[in-house]
């Protein structure tokens, strides 16, 4: 039975141990985090997902967590799944993959396969992670495997979850990239496809997320430009949605946030730079969605001018911190942003988010709406099971829809004045 390490135990190393526990394999599970280590061996997941959850306690026990790293010498596999940020300059930043890479280096033995699931820029095994192992003496190609298989998890989607994922993956050799995918083809139900290079398989990841912010900025510019219009973006886009074959619906908001669509993109435009090449395109995409936390802010200001009030001093609900609905994941969350801007305008801030009451002010949904105006940014299910006449009830003069999930004919046929994204 071959023996599995899986270096960080987030929302990507954790599923990927459980599942690796549930096919039978050896499963050691690797994270600095003492919290994180201590609940994973008692079958606890860290992670506010009601099936992680299921799954966590499923395997308790068969998941051996640790914050050493003695178990990599007994690892067939090792599989790092550590964070992959960018800094305040929109760098990429790979302290914890050089990190993990130190780590593996220390305990590294022939015929060993290393896998990379962290997101990083085209290059970056070869460049960053093969140099750090090569120096125990040992060849990558010859000695052990080193293998690059994206990660592909979306929290909370009901449809595609790890298990039913099809996979893409590549290696320094054809050979090292086969053992690789006949790993995966052992617990993933869907289809693995072998890449030429390492390389190929790292731009793979970053594409797929780039495709979805250039068109995410594509509507957010539209919807800029439909409120001077006076045209609903939302209702154009379901016609345009009709079109059964060239057109993919985007939905424009308050901003971007998760770890990969906000964060993806500066990997390869950083790349690009380093070897003389300039993504225009790409970072003007980065500019209109970093622009759509303050254009909301905007929207709020000149609603609440329309009742003759300002930010300053108005009680503000803002509903939702989490990046996408009912998850608890704030990574790279427009609301944080949103948040900073509103205290900065000086207003009388309520923050409520059902996932994640330890940053709520408030403890639930009937208090946060005692409120003059709102912002939601988050079109968790408890919001949109709202009755506007609840609104109005409340005494809410003003609502900014960040996710135009809410009705607006109702709720500007009741005397509030609401403002959309576009609408």
């Amino acid at each position: 039975m071959k023996s599995i390490a899986v270096i960080g135990l987030g929302y990507v190393g954790l599923p990927l141990a459980c599942l690796l526990a549930k096919n039978n394999y050896v499963v050691y599970g690797i994270d600095k985090d003492q919290n994180k280590v201590n609940l994973t061996n008692q079958g606890i997941s860290h992670i506010d997902d009601p099936e992680l959850k299921q799954d966590v306690a499923a395997v308790k026990g068969k998941i051996i967590a640790t914050v050493e790293d003695d178990n990599l010498a007994k690892s067939d596999i090792i599989i790092i799944c550590v964070p992959t940020p960018i800094d305040a300059k929109h760098n990429p930043d790979f302290k914890y993959i050089v990190s993990a890479s130190n780590m593996i280096k220390q305990h590294l033995k022939k015929d060993q396969i290393i896998i990379l699931e962290s997101t990083v820029s085209p290059g970056t095994c070869e460049e960053v992670i093969l140099p750090i192992l090569e120096q125990t003496g040992l060849v990558g190609g010859k000695d052990f495997e080193l293998v690059h298989c994206p990660e592909r998890i979306d929290p909370g989607n009901k449809k595609y979850k790890l298990i039913n994922l099809p996979r893409v993956l590549g290696g320094l050799t054809k050979q090292g990239t086969q053992r690789a995918a006949e790993f995966y083809r052992s617990f993933i139900q869907a289809p693995v496809t072998e890449l030429t290079s390492a390389k190929a398989a790292e731009a793979t990841k970053i594409i797929e997320n780039t495709f979805r912010d250039i068109n995410i900025a594509f509507v957010n510019e539209l919807a800029k430009s439909f409120d001077k219009l006076g045209i609903d973006v939302t209702e154009v886009i379901k016609g345009a949605s009709t079109k059964p074959f060239a057109f993919m619906p985007h939905l424009p908001g308050c901003g971007v946030g998760g770890h990969c669509i906000g964060v993806d993109p500066y990997y390869l435009i950083e790349r690009g730079k380093g070897v003389g090449f300039d993504h225009k395109f790409m970072k003007l995409a980065r500019e209109i969605n970093n622009s759509m936390p303050n254009y909301t802010i905007m929207r709020l200001i000149k609603a609440l001018n329309e009742i003759g009030k300002s930010i300053k001093g108005t009680k503000i609900t803002l509903l939702g911190l989490a990046y996408k609905p009912d998850v608890d994941d704030i990574r790279e969350s427009s609301s944080l942003k949103i948040i900073k801007k509103l205290k900065e305008l000086g207003a009388d801030l309520i923050i409520y988010d059902p996932f994640i009451p330890k940053q709520s002010t408030t403890q639930n949904l009937d208090q946060a709406l005692d409120c003059e105006a709102i912002v939601l940014c988050t079109a968790h299910t408890e919001f949109l099971n709202i009755d506007p006449q609840t609104f109005k009830d409340k005494g809410i003069k003003v609502i900014i829809d960040g996710r135009n999930c809410l009705d607006k004919d109702k709720i500007k046929d009741i005397g509030i004045v609401y403002r959309g994204i576009g609408r």
